[in-house]
C-alpha cells in the first residue's frame, strides 16, 4: 500500500519538518491507516544519505541498506514482540507479549551512549505508544523529558487518548486523516484488490484494513452472515451459528470470533443509520435490506444491543465455547425483533 499517495498533504507536512525537527512526533489516526508505514517511511528518509527532492529514501545507499535490512545503527524500534515478524508461537509455549516492555524502553539508555553513524540523527519508532503499562509509559515520559541531543522520537496511535497527558503534551501531534474514498479506491485497485469500495465500506474507509480484510478470505463467512442477518426473526439462530463456526476458522482451526463480533457492531451501526434515516456507512450492498429491518426495531433497543456487543467483543477474545458464544450473539439479534 502507497501511503504516500494515500497522505500526500501528510508527507508534504513531515518533510516541512525536516529542517527544525522535535523532540517528539505524535502520529495520530484511526486504525489501518498506515501511520506505522508513514512514519517507518519518514525516518528511511531522515537517515537517507541521498534523499531525494520529494524527500523520499533513495533506497540504494549504506544508511537506506542498513535500515531496510533492520540493523541501522542510529534506528529503534520500539514495539511488542506479537507485531513482530516471528510472531507466531507452538501451542504450549509462551505467547509473545502484547505490550512494549519496560525493558525495551530502558534499553535505550544505552542506545543513546552510544554516537551516531557519522554525526547524524538518532530515531526511535515508538508503535503503538499506547501498548505499555502504567510503569512502562513513565518510563518514556523520564526518556521525553529529558532528550537526547540530536534524538527525535516518532511515535504512533490509534487511540491517543489512552496516553498519560504528559506524553502527549511533550509531543507535536500529526493527524493522519481517513483519506477520500476516491484516492483509497486507487491505492487499493493499484494494489490489484477486487472490489475495493466494497472493502474499504466494511473498514470504515481504513485502506489498511480493508487491504486486511481482502487479503484475508473473509468474503465468504461475510456473505453468509449478511444474508443471515439479513432475515430478520425470520433467521435460524442456531443453524447460523453451526454454518459460521466451520467458516470463520483461521488456518489453526480456531474459531476467530473477533471478526463475526466486529462485523455484528458494524452492522448495528448500520441499522442505527438507517433507522435514523441516514444511508449506511459498512454493507453498502444492503442497504435497503437494512433500511427495511431497522424499521421494525424500537431505537433503545438498538443502543442497548450495541453496548452489549462491546463487552461480548472483549468476551470473543477467550470464549468458553465458540458454539455457545455464536448462538448467544444470534439469538439476542433476533431478539431485536420481538413485539
Amino acid at each position: 500500500m502507497n501511503v504516500i499517495d494515500l497522505h500526500s498533504k501528510v508527507w508534504a507536512g513531515l518533510q516541512a519538518r525536516r529542517k527544525q525537527l522535535p523532540h517528539s512526533l505524535l502520529l495520530v489516526g484511526q486504525k489501518g491507516l498506515g501511520k506505522y508505514e508513514l512514519a517507518r517511511r519518514f525516518a528511511a528518509s531522515l537517515l537517507c544519505e541521498s534523499p531525494s527532492i520529494d524527500g523520499l529514501a533513495c533506497g540504494k545507499c549504506l544508511a537506506c541498506n542498513w535500515f531496510e535490512q533492520g540493523n541501522h545503527p542510529d534506528f529503534r524500534l520500539l514495539q511488542p514482540d506479537a507485531l513482530g515478524e516471528e510472531a507466531e508461537v507452538e501451542d504450549g509455549k509462551k505467547k509473545p507479549s502484547q505490550q512494549i516492555t519496560i525493558d525495551q524502553v530502558r534499553g535505550l539508555d544505552e542506545f543513546f551512549n552510544i554516537g551516531t553513524h557519522r554525526g547524524g540523527l538518532r530515531i526511535i519508532l515508538v508503535n503503538p505508544t499506547e501498548a505499555m503499562n502504567r510503569s512502562t509509559a513513565n518510563s518514556l515520559l523520564k526518556t521525553l523529558e529529558e532528550p537526547a541531543p540530536d534524538t527525535l522520537f516518532l511515535m504512533v496511535s490509534s487511540e491517543p487518548m489512552r496516553l498519560l497527558p504528559t506524553i502527549r503534551s511533550r509531543c507535536q501531534v500529526v493527524p493522519v486523516p481517513v483519506p477520500s474514498m476516491k484516492v483509497a479506491e486507487k491505492v487499493l485497485v493499484d494494489d490489484g484488490v477486487a472490489q475495493a469500495e466494497r472493502w474499504l465500506a466494511l473498514a470504515g474507509g481504513s485502506p489498511g484494513l480493508a487491504l486486511e480484510l481482502a487479503a484475508s478470505g473473509q468474503g465468504a463467512w461475510l456473505e453468509l452472515l449478511t444474508t443471515r442477518l439479513g432475515a430478520g426473526r425470520k433467521g435460524d439462530p442456531l443453524a447460523t451459528a453451526a454454518e459460521l463456526e466451520k467458516a470463520v476458522k483461521d488456518s489453526k482451526g480456531k474459531v476467530a470470533l473477533k471478526h463475526v463480533t466486529e462485523a455484528l457492531q458494524k452492522w448495528m451501526v448500520d441499522l442505527t443509520l438507517a433507522r435514523n434515516g441516514l444511508p449506511v456507512r459498512y454493507f453498502l450492498p444492503q442497504q435497503a435490506i437494512i433500511s427495511g429491518l431497522a424499521d421494525m426495531i424500537p431505537p433503545a433497543r438498538l443502543i442497548q444491543s450495541y453496548r452489549a456487543l462491546i463487552t461480548r467483543r472483549q468476551e470473543a477474545e477467550q470464549p468458553l465455547n465458540a458454539r455457545l458464544f455464536l448462538e448467544s450473539l444470534l439469538l439476542d439479534y433476533r431478539a431485536l425483533f420481538a413485539n
